[in-house]
């Protein structure tokens, strides 16, 4: 564990089998820093991103975020997993959200929505070994709809 204003260099001397990014307060376009390493680290490590982190890599995929006109706070969220159809029953807590429209779709697929106000919940770079969501799969409300995210991070980081 790290905390968010360390360098892509350290992290790479560390020799870590992937990142975790997790969740957080806040706006993301406010943290310093981060959106930089992350640029830096894709390609290079396996990545997967909750919440604040799944913005982050929003952000550094090139996209931007917007605030919410009404945050999604709670558990009982419905989230459509796009690539399967199957809807997952989450926890969700946050304010901001990544515009899917400020995204390149030749980079980055949208895996995930949410099936209240159609945001993006999910979605995972084409090139590299990063995905993300937005909501809270280690709360899972569901109460296991979303540990297959946890096994897909575990086998993206197996040599």
């Amino acid at each position: 564990m790290v905390p968010a204003t360390t360098d892509a260099k350290t992290v790479m001397a560390m020799n870590p089998d992937g990142i975790f990014l997790s969740n957080g307060p806040g706006d993301p376009a406010g943290v310093e820093g981060v959106v930089g390493t992350l640029r830096q680290l894709l390609g290079k490590i396996p990545i997967f991103g909750i919440c604040l982190g799944h913005q982050m890599l929003g952000l550094a995929y090139g996209g931007t975020t917007y605030k919410l006109k009404f945050g999604h706070r709670g558990g009982n969220q419905p989230v459509k997993d796009l690539t399967t159809g199957h809807v997952e029953i989450t926890s969700q807590n946050h304010g901001f959200c990544v515009d899917p429209e400020s995204l390149d779709a030749n980079e980055v697929e949208i895996t995930h929505i949410n099936l209240n106000d159609n945001s993006l919940e999910g979605m995972r770079h084409k090139r590299y070994d990063a995905f993300s969501v937005q909501y809270h799969p280690e709360h899972a409300p569901g109460p296991h709809d979303s540990l297959y995210l946890f096994d897909r991070f575990i086998e993206m980081m197996r040599p």
